[in-house]
């Protein structure tokens, strides 16, 4: 089964399940309808068993005809939406139900018969499908020779790829093979040459890590095709002089950033903001305006960085005379570097004083180091797929006819491994032909590079290898700005919104799209580049290869239309279903007015709201997915009809200017997804209430912990699906949560101080209730402490936790802390930091990551002599006793003052990353006992002393030497200079 609606059978079932429902509802339409929804209904799931009997190899007979029943199933799903949109049936119940029926009959006579009308149509059109079929002999479920060495691939099987995804961290390392490319920046320009999938960024990511310290000012800017000299500058200036409106908010979230970030986190940051707002700001109108606002920026660039040292990237250049101009643009400072990516040589030598580095293909032991590399770390958690056959076609794919597989790109390494990964039970004789159908002239050509149409052919047959279902989420990818950092959590609720995932094999929705995401990584065809301090992955990226091969499938089978952005596409030439805007420039915005946008299912936007959408056109009565992630220009309008959009299932105005949530937006009966976090929404209608298929609400701000008010509907409404309520204020009155027995994610941003004891009470007993039922994660912010300090009252704690988040001037942990055995994530107050409770944290043999941090947003007397009084009752330093902590592997420690650190012997036996930051830092003793270390990160927030003081604990860790004479990486973040707003 492949490409019928996407490839989804989840999505087939989903309009199954709506035509019964409509079967059901026949009353709603002109009476005799029944027996053509019946039919439509009927040979559509014949239609779904014989593609699914026929598996994954088609001829173009097949294709063709699968194209067309996508087609049909789009617009009969189109037509039963728009009937939902239209139509709205009476209750059974209501009064005077006879009467009013008879006369909603006749108000809705006009639109009953124009869908009945398309009903009947659409009969025939299914009808014609299937005599198509017989008649062109499309009907031979032998597949027949298809000469692309792909077998029919088979269904993916969730509770087969259950296992638990390993938890680990991004670590910072170099990449392999390349190292005579990592040498020191000796010169002004240092381009980086070779065509896709060489590892050109990674080389050029590694340089800007490695040497970035030494310079004061640093930016990373990704240059598309279709990208102008000021969008570029614009976004080279925002990061090596940033600004802030807010510059409480802004420090705030460097402290908190500060910690987590590696340098390469930095770099994926900067691309992915660089790529967004360089296709945002494409090609304004005005070319007088455009020249002075491009010169006004090369300007402020001169001026701001002349006399200082700076370090640019400049990735994936595509024009000499591009390359040109952003370089002249920047002032020759003597002590400054640039480093540039490019795939083609006459880009690289526009710049004749610089040092050209020609990157090519791997040495046959590099490319073994390589492959194996990747291989390991997808078996890790898969050991017992391990059989003979597995490691002989490992060992296959290095012998010399299989040597050019191997031995050119590391994306076609990479990808191989994890292929190779997925597919355990492949014999011999099956790795055999499927080089033969991969390369068919390698006998001629034996250890010779790929050409790029060869690692085009690899990244191919991995994708065509997938199972339907997990190709469908694949190009769902294509949505997505190349560069662009995705968020996992975005993307699986997306997902599900779409019905590309549903519950199976008695695993809920969320569970399915986790494993199809993990399936994802495993085939390489996604890379993590940041984890949350849980060990799951954060946000991802997808090699530009990979994402080209995406996008132009996605294209080819009409299931995303994209604009702007790094593709130049083709106007599509049938109905658009999903659009994916990524900002663009005013010719192609005329492009989008020009499009049939009435049958757009899922609308994703980029930049500028008003440049790219006219608001005349923000109206689709039948969108379900609606991702306004970062728009600027939003205006209370829009919201309006957005409230219009009666199908929504999915809505995100994540910082974007929404201030309010108007009463309307209780029609949205279909919502499961609300996420309005960093916006200016402080508090929810009462109508939000009514909403009973909502799943998760996301609001408030993490960094400024601004919080979301809870309507006083909500304590009367079961609201029954609610599984995540993140980003909350509970004020007295709202504190009995217990009605939400199916919520999963409990986040208190701000608990105003409740007048009395009741209110502390009602709230742990919601507490209490439900973490006897399914909370898994519970996050409280208490300033006053109050409340956290009453925590340990709780006759029955919440054992099933998996993240605890506690925040205030606790000192003494809850006893119940030490009975939660599958806690792998806990964040503490660094008022909680000494050694007896070290001690009682240790016994938790699941605990992942450990942080003790400080969120208050001014230091204080109080919290300073607390952090002294720990260190005094625990003999003058924080010891971390040996024996224990048997799974952590990252501790942070945040702070102002960070006592005196001490590990014992056998302390912390899996720890890979340790985070400071800190104003002092009184010592760190022991750091050659942590047998595992990686990486130490070291960010200081005094200014004044940070050179000397953190410069001299590095070269203390530096020297140390384990047992093994290896050494943990120290990693330096610079806190960058905040530019105060202008007092007028």
């Amino acid at each position: 089964m492949e490409l019928v609606v996407g490839a989804s059978e989840a999505t087939m079932r989903s309009l199954l399940a709506k035509l019964g429902y409509l079967l059901s509802e026949e009353y709603t339409l002109i009476r005799g309808v029944n027996a053509d929804i019946q039919y439509i209904n009927d040979e559509l799931a014949t239609m779904q068993s014989f593609l699914r009997a026929y598996g994954g190899s088609h001829g173009d007979l097949m294709k063709d005809w699968m194209k067309q029943i996508r087609d049909i199933t789009y617009d009969i799903e189109d037509c039963i939406d728009d009937s939902g949109h239209r139509l709205h049936g009476l209750r059974a119940g209501t009064p005077c139900y006879f009467l009013l029926s008879s006369l909603h009959e006749l108000l809705t006579w006009w639109p009953r018969r124009d869908i009945s009308s398309r009903i009947s149509i659409l009969k025939m059109r299914a009808q014609q499908i299937g005599e198509r079929r017989d008649r062109y002999g499309v009907n031979n479920l032998d597949p027949g020779p298809t000469g692309s060495g792909t077998p029919p691939v088979a269904g993916f099987d969730v509770a087969d790829n259950q296992a638990a995804s390993l938890l680990q961290l991004v670590a910072t390392r170099n990449p392999v093979g390349v190292e005579k490319h990592l040498d020191k920046l000796d010169r002004r320009v240092t381009c980086i040459v070779g065509f896709g999938g060489v590892g050109k960024t990674a080389i050029a990511t590694a340089l800007y890590r490695n040497f970035g310290e030494e310079f004061g000012h640093r930016a990373v800017v990704t240059v598309s095709q279709s990208s102008d000299l000021e969008a570029i500058l614009r976004v080279i200036k925002d990061q090596v002089k940033p600004h802030t409106r807010n510059h409480e908010q802004q420090d705030g979230s460097e402290k908190k950033d500060g910690l987590a970030a590696a340098a390469i986190k930095r770099v994926w940051d900067h691309v992915s903001r660089g790529t967004s707002d360089v296709m945002t700001k494409c090609c304004r109108p005005g070319t007088s305006e455009h020249r002075r606002d491009r010169d006004h920026l090369k300007e402020e660039l001169v001026e701001h960085l002349k006399g200082n040292r700076y370090l640019i990237l400049i990735d994936d250049v595509w024009s000499a005379a591009t390359l040109d101009s952003i370089i002249n643009a920047l002032p020759e400072n003597e002590n400054s570097r640039i480093i540039v990516t490019t795939r083609f040589h006459d880009v690289a030598t526009t710049r004749r004083e610089g040092d050209i580095r020609i990157v090519k293909g791997l040495a046959e032991q590099k490319s073994k180091e390589l492959f194996m590399q990747a291989f390991r770390a997808n078996l890790r958690s898969h050991l017992c797929r391990l059989s003979l056959d597995l490691k002989a076609a490992t060992m296959f794919l290095f012998r010399i006819k299989s040597g050019r597989f191997v031995g050119g790109l590391p994306l076609a390494i990479v990808t191989m491994a994890g292929h190779v990964a997925c597919n355990p039970r492949k014999s011999h004789e099956e790795w055999l032909d499927l080089c033969k159908a991969l390369f068919p002239e390698s006998g001629k050509a034996d250890g010779k590079e790929l050409t790029q149409e060869e690692v085009g052919r690899i990244v191919s047959h991995c994708y065509n290898d997938m199972p339907a279902e997990i190709k469908t989420c694949s190009l769902y990818l294509s949505i997505f700005p190349k560069g662009y950092k995705i968020s996992r959590k975005r993307l699986t609720r997306r997902w599900i919104a779409e019905s590309f995932v549903c519950e199976k094999e008695g695993l809920s929705a969320e569970d399915v799209a986790e494993t199809y995401f993990n399936h994802l990584i495993r085939r390489k065809i996604i890379q993590p580049v940041e984890h949350n301090s849980n060990g799951k992955v954060k946000k991802f990226i997808v090699h530009d290869m990979v994402l080209e091969l995406i996008v132009t499938k996605a294209s080819k089978e009409n299931f995303i239309t994209v604009v702007g952005g790094n593709w130049l596409m083709q106007p599509p030439s049938s109905k658009v279903r999903r659009l994916s805007l990524q900002g663009s420039d005013s010719k192609r915005a005329k492009d989008t007015e020009k499009m049939n946008l009435s049958h757009v299912r899922s609308l994703t936007m980029f930049g500028s709201l008003n440049k790219q959408l006219p608001s005349h056109s923000f109206k689709f009565g039948i969108v379900q997915v609606l991702d306004l992630e970062g728009c600027k220009d939003f205006k209370h309008h829009h919201i309006i009809e957005i409230c219009r959009m009666l199908l929504l299932k999915y809505l995100s105005l994540r910082k974007t200017d929404t201030k309010q949530l108007p009463d309307n937006i209780g029609k949205l009966k279909n919502l499961e997804t609300l996420d309005i976090r960093e916006t200016k929404v402080v508090e929810l209608p009462n109508t939000i209430c009514q909403l009973e298929r909502l799943v998760n609400i996301l609001g408030g701000d993490k960094t400024t912990r601004d919080a979301l008010k809870l309507p006083e509907e909500m304590k009367k409404k079961k609201m029954k699906a609610l599984r995540i309520l993140s980003g909350i204020e509970i004020v007295e009155g709202s504190a009995d949560l217990r009605h939400l027995t199916e919520l999963r994610k409990l986040a208190i941003y701000k608990l105003k101080t409740l007048g009395s004891d009741a209110s502390f009470k009602g709230l742990r007993s919601s507490i209490e209730y439900l973490g006897g039922y399914s909370l898994h994660t519970l996050i409280i912010d208490d300033e006053s402490s109050d409340f956290v300090g009453s925590l340990d009252d709780l006759s029955s704690p919440p054992k099933f936790l998996l993240a605890l988040e506690l925040s205030g001037k606790m000192v003494k942990l809850p006893n119940w802390i030490k009975q939660l055995s599958v806690l792998n994530k806990l964040t503490l107050s660094l008022t909680a930091l000494r050694t007896d409770n070290l001690k009682d944290l240790s016994k938790l043999d699941a605990l992942f990551s450990l942080t003790f941090s400080f969120r208050a947003k001014q230091q204080d007397r109080q919290t300073l002599a607390i952090v002294a009084e720990n260190k005094l009752y625990s003999n003058g330093e924080i010891t971390v006793p040996d024996g224990r902590f048997k799974s952590l592997k990252l501790l942070c420690l945040s702070g102002p003052l960070l006592p005196l650190l001490s590990f014992s012997r056998n302390a912390m036996p899996e720890l890979e990353r340790l985070e400071l930051r800190y104003s002092m830092l009184e010592g760190l003793f022991g750091a050659e006992n942590l047998a595992k270390l990686k990486e130490v990160h070291l960010t200081s927030d005094d200014k004044e002393n940070e050179d000397r003081m953190t410069k001299e604990i590095a070269s203390e860790l530096g020297a140390l030497r384990r047992i093994d004479g290896t050494a943990p990486r120290i990693i330096f973040h610079q806190r960058p200079i905040l530019v105060k707003p202008n007092s007028g």
